[in-house]
C-alpha cells in the first residue's frame, strides 16, 4: 500500500509522465493511507475520493493517449479550508460555516487542476485562521504525526500534519501570520509564503493585505513546483503580481557562495528557548560552510511589531464575522471570540495609527536588506507544544498568534519567507530556521534552501505516524 509514500512530486510527475506508475493507482493508494492514518491525525475536514478519482482516471487517460500533460500531472494534493474549491465545502474551522458551499474555485485551485493535480480533500484550520495552533470546534484536534501529544501549529494544521506523514507530496495552505512557516517548522517540512500577492487570493481574504497562499512540501524543489503553478495574476485579486513568474525550480540549482545572510536568533525581541537556538545556529553555520558570509545581526529588526499585526489581523477578521459575534458568538471558538470582540472597540483613529506604523516598520525592514541577500531566524520559539492550549505557558501574556514572534513581522512588509527543517530536539521533534528574503526574492530563498537540503538531507527521517 505504501510504495509511493514519501515519494517526491516531482518523481511521482516523471513516473507517470514515463507510465511506469498509474495516477489512478496513485490516488488510490493515497486514499487508503488517508482512511489509515485519519484516525490518529484528523488532518481533513471534508474528503473528495469522487474528485480525486475522477481527476486521476482522466489523468491516465490522457498518458494513455499521448496527449500533453500537465506540470502536476496525476498528482494527489490537499487544499486547505480557507480555500475555496467550487462546489465543495468551505467551512473555515467553524460550526458557523458548517454547511457553507464554495460557488468558485480559488485561483490556486483552478490553476492546479489545470496542471492535472488530483484534489483528495480540504484539510483542517484554526477557526478562521486565526490561531496558531491545529484546532477548531468544528474538526477538532488535528496532530503532529512526530508526536500525536503535540499539535502541527496552525492554522494550515491538517495541511502540514498530511504532508509530513506522507499522504500527499505537497499541500495549498495560507499564511497570514505564520500559519505555513510555523506548522511547516512543527512537523518538518518546507512552507513558503510566497511575495505579498505573487498568488493571486479570491473570494478576497479577511486580511487582504496579510494574507497569503502558499505550498507546503516536503522537499525544497517540489515546493518550487508548486508554487511554479499557482503564482501569477489574475485581475480579481486587484493586487496580484501581473509580470512573469520567476523561474523557481530554476533557482534550486544556483550556487549560494558569496550570499551575504543575516543572522537574528531574537530578532531584537524574541525569546527562543536555548534548544531551538542551539539546532537553528547550527544549521546557519552550514551555510558559512557552503561559502556564505554570515553577519550576527544583534539589533534585529526594531521594536516587536506584534501590536501593528494584531491590530490589522483581528479587526479584519473581526470586521467579517460581526453579524456572527453579535448573534451566535457561542458557535465560534471562545478565544477566537473573546480575542476578536476586544478588536471592535478600537476606533477609527487608532485602526489608521497603527496602518501608518506599519508603513514605517515596512520601510525599516526594507532598508535593512540593503545590506543582506537573506535573513535568518527559528521560525518559532519552540518546537511543538501540547494539544489543547491556545498559547503555551511560556508565552502566557501574549496572544493567540504572536507568542510565535518570529512570523507575522513579514506578513506586515509582504517579503518572502519560508522554514525549512533546521534538525530534531532531543524528544526528536522537528524545529525550523526561517529565511526571509527581499522583496520579490523568492528565488533567493529556493536557491540556498535546495543547497542546505543538499548539504544536510532531511527527507529520509520519517515521523512514528505514516
Amino acid at each position: 500500500m505504501d510504495s509511493y509514500q514519501f515519494g517526491t512530486a516531482l518523481e511521482l510527475r516523471d513516473d507517470i509522465a514515463k507510465k511506469r506508475v498509474s495516477p489512478v493507482e496513485v490516488v488510490k493508494q493515497t486514499l487508503e493511507r488517508i482512511d489509515a492514518v485519519e484516525p490518529q491525525l484528523n488532518c481533513f475536514v471534508t474528503l473528495t475520493p469522487d474528485i480525486a478519482m475522477d481527476s486521476a482516471r482522466r489523468a491516465e487517460k490522457a498518458i494513455m493517449r499521448g496527449d500533453p500533460v500537465g506540470p502536476l500531472h496525476g498528482i494527489p494534493i490537499s487544499v486547505k479550508d480557507l480555500i475555496a474549491v467550487g462546489g465543495i465545502r468551505q467551512t473555515f474551522g467553524s460550526r458557523a460555516m458548517a454547511e457553507n458551499i464554495a460557488t468558485v474555485d480559488a485561483p490556486s485551485v483552478s490553476r492546479v487542476i489545470s496542471a492535472g493535480a488530483c484534489i483528495v480533500g480540504k484539510t483542517t484550520t484554526s477557526e478562521f485562521g486565526c490561531k496558531a495552533v491545529g484546532d477548531s470546534p468544528l474538526s477538532g484536534i488535528t496532530r503532529n504525526p512526530w508526536d500525536v501529544t503535540k499539535t502541527p501549529g496552525g492554522s494550515s494544521c491538517g495541511a502540514a500534519a498530511s504532508v509530513a506523514a506522507g499522504l500527499t507530496p505537497f499541500a495549498l495552505g495560507t499564511d497570514g501570520g505564520g500559519s505555513i512557516r510555523a506548522p511547516a517548522a512543527f512537523t518538518g517540512i518546507v512552507g513558503i509564503k510566497p511575495q505579498f500577492a505573487r498568488v493571486p487570493v479570491f473570494p478576497p481574504s479577511a486580511t487582504p493585505t496579510l494574507g497569503h497562499v502558499g505550498p507546503l512540501a516536503r522537499t525544497v524543489r517540489d515546493a518550487a513546483l508548486l508554487l511554479s503553478v499557482i503564482a501569477g495574476g489574475d485581475p480579481r485579486d486587484p493586487f496580484s503580481e501581473q509580470g512573469r513568474v520567476p523561474d523557481f525550480l530554476g533557482a534550486c540549482g544556483l550556487p549560494v557562495n558569496k550570499m551575504r545572510i543575516a543572522w537574528s536568533p531574537t530578532l531584537g525581541y524574541g525569546k527562543p528557548n536555548t534548544e531551538v537556538v542551539r539546532i537553528t545556529e547550527s544549521a546557519v553555520r552550514t551555510f558559512e560552510d557552503l561559502g556564505c558570509e554570515i553577519v550576527v545581526l544583534d539589533e534585529g529588526i526594531g521594536a516587536d511589531p506584534a501590536d501593528i499585526w494584531t491590530t490589522e489581523f483581528y479587526a479584519g477578521v473581526g470586521t467579517r464575522l460581526s453579524k456572527i459575534l453579535q448573534e451566535a458568538p457561542e458557535l465560534l471558538d471562545d478565544a477566537v471570540a473573546n480575542t476578536l470582540a476586544m478588536s471592535a472597540h478600537q476606533t477609527m483613529q487608532s485602526y489608521y495609527r497603527t496602518v501608518f506604523e506599519r508603513y514605517d516598520f515596512r520601510e525599516r525592514v526594507r532598508t535593512l536588506f540593503d545590506r543582506f541577500d537573506l535573513l535568518f531566524s527559528p521560525t518559532v520559539p519552540i518546537a511543538a507544544c501540547d494539544v489543547g492550549v491556545n498559547v503555551p505557558p511560556e508565552f502566557q501574556g501574549r496572544n493567540l498568534c504572536t507568542w510565535q514572534y518570529f512570523t507575522y513581522p513579514f506578513n506586515l512588509t509582504g517579503q518572502p519567507a519560508a522554514s525549512i527543517p533546521a534538525g530534531f530536539t532531543s524528544s526528536g521533534l522537528p524545529v525550523g530556521l526561517q529565511m526571509v528574503a527581499k522583496l520579490g526574492r523568492e528565488t533567493d530563498i529556493f536557491r540556498a534552501a535546495a543547497a542546505f537540503e543538499e548539504a544536510r538531507p532531511w527527507v529520509q527521517r520519517m515521523p512514528p505516524v505514516r
